[in-house]
């Protein structure tokens, strides 16, 4: 299976990606970055440089640059429409990614998922239920989450509306 989806052949599912960042000790993030998106320097809205070495910006990487909504990268699940969208650039030090969970779905991940990540969740939209290991909690719209230890999680729209959140991770630790 990971042969076909390395050579386009299959779109890989949200619970294939949360199996495989498990096992890779990465992010489902750094799963689906594809590399630096947009021109590097200069473009329509873009000033030149990278924000690093004295640029705008300073040492953040990507800072003084605009990145349209249209350069945003999406990844839609096949089995559930469950849509990414990296709001944050590859480079940049927190992974920011805007989720759209439809009315039904259920998005699952293994304990290893969350391996050397911290995690948090912000609802914008909509109702998530979010199954903590045992534990599960409704989170309405304002309402944050802040992942603890590893344990499997199981990310839910039970409504009938779509859900839109975004999540924050950081890396606690080099596997």
């Amino acid at each position: 299976m990971i042969s076909k989806v390395e050579r386009g052949e299959s779109s890989p599912t949200a619970v294939l990606l949360g199996k495989l960042s498990a096992a890779l000790q990465v992010s489902v993030s750094e799963l689906l970055d594809t590399g630096p998106a947009g021109p590097a320097d200069g473009g329509p809205g873009r000033p030149a440089g990278d924000g690093e070495g004295g640029r705008p910006g300073g040492n953040v990487p990507g800072a003084g640059l605009v990145r349209r909504a249209a350069d945003i990268p999406e990844w839609r699940d096949p089995d559930t429409g469950y849509l990414r969208r990296q709001v944050s650039t590859p480079r940049f030090p927190a992974a920011v990614t805007e989720v759209v969970l439809p009315p039904g779905a259920r998005v699952p991940y293994p304990a290893g998922a969350y391996a050397f990540i911290a995690q948090l969740v912000w609802v914008l939209s909509g109702e998530l239920t979010l199954a903590d290991g045992p534990a599960v909690h409704v989170l309405a719209p304002g309402d944050t989450f802040v992942l603890g230890e590893p344990r499997p999680r199981e990310f839910r729209n039970e409504s009938g509306a779509d859900c839109r959140y975004l999540v924050v991770v950081t890396r606690t630790a080099t596997p």
